[in-house]
């Protein structure tokens, strides 16, 4: 049995669109999509934007209820779980969002988001301050961060370094699964890939099962054990990285491939 299992996840959207009429159109997000992902692997989901890929995320970690199919993490149907039980499960699987600037409380230190995020799993450290703060400064430094910049908030720090604070957040709760919807797509080149070493060093310190959502195929193929394809909805096509890149199946993967930008260097450099 697969670590994630996605049977047939679907989901439906009603928009209304038109004037002085609305008529309703069905939005088809997610449309049967099947996956499987096995323990320790990281799978790359790309596709273009609106395909579906933030939806499905979204579905996987509960935040979304299906129209039908179903999430099965480690044999457990979290569909059957009661929301309060959800709400336990879910510090395994954690999310990385797209844009740090947002996804932090700019009225909470460091220190004040992480303890929150580790507390989920230790409530008892609530009563031992010390215990807290080490825990929050080994956190911080197992995701390159000075725990001298503790009591910081975030708009003190770089993007690159917010996004530390985020995956270190998402940490907290020491899942097994994370999900990263777009990490690196709004951070300058040099410090995503420094971003990328460090999702990757986690993977193999922690054990941890990821899922890297992009639209950029060539960050994908750096990290990502397979990639899956989505369009409209669906999956039309998984495969091993470099064998997707070599010989793609579908022509949404070809359409995808050759938007990777291409550095063309003159033959002979100016005088």
């Amino acid at each position: 049995m697969s670590y994630l299992e996605l049977e047939n996840l679907t989901r439906h959207f009603v928009r209304r669109e038109g004037w002085p009429i609305p008529r309703k159109t069905l939005v088809r997000a997610v449309d049967g999509v099947s996956l499987q992902i096995e323990k320790g692997e990281i799978l790359g989901l790309v596709g273009e934007s609106g395909c579906g890929k933030s939806t499905l995320s979204r579905l996987i970690m509960q935040l979304l209820v299906p129209t039908s199919g179903s999430v099965v993490l480690e044999g457990e149907r979290l569909a059957d779980l009661a929301p309060a039980e959800i709400r336990k499960r879910r510090r395994d699987f954690q999310m990385i969002f797209q844009d740090p600037y947002a996804s932090l409380n700019p009225r909470m230190t460091v220190f004040s988001t992480l303890a929150e995020a580790i507390l989920t799993r230790r409530p008892e450290l609530a009563r031992d301050r010390s215990a807290l703060e080490s825990a929050v400064a080994a956190l911080m430094g197992r995701v390159g961060l000075d725990p001298r910049y503790i009591r910081k908030y975030p708009h003190e720090f770089s993007g690159g370094q917010r996004q530390r604070i985020a995956i270190a957040r998402a940490l907290g709760p020491e899942p097994k699964l994370i999900l990263a919807d777009e990490p690196v797509s709004a951070l300058d080149v040099s410090i995503q890939s420094q971003i990328l070493n460090l999702l990757l060093q986690l993977r193999d310190e922690l054990g941890l099962t990821m899922i890297f959502i992009s639209h950029d195929l060539s960050v994908v193929r750096y990290i990502a054990d397979r990639i899956a394809v989505m369009d409209e909805g669906k999956i039309v096509e998984v495969g091993e990285s470099d064998a997707l890149f070599n010989s793609p199946q579908s022509e949404v993967t070809r359409t995808l491939l050759k938007a990777i930008p291409k550095i063309r260097y003159p033959a002979t450099a100016p005088a």
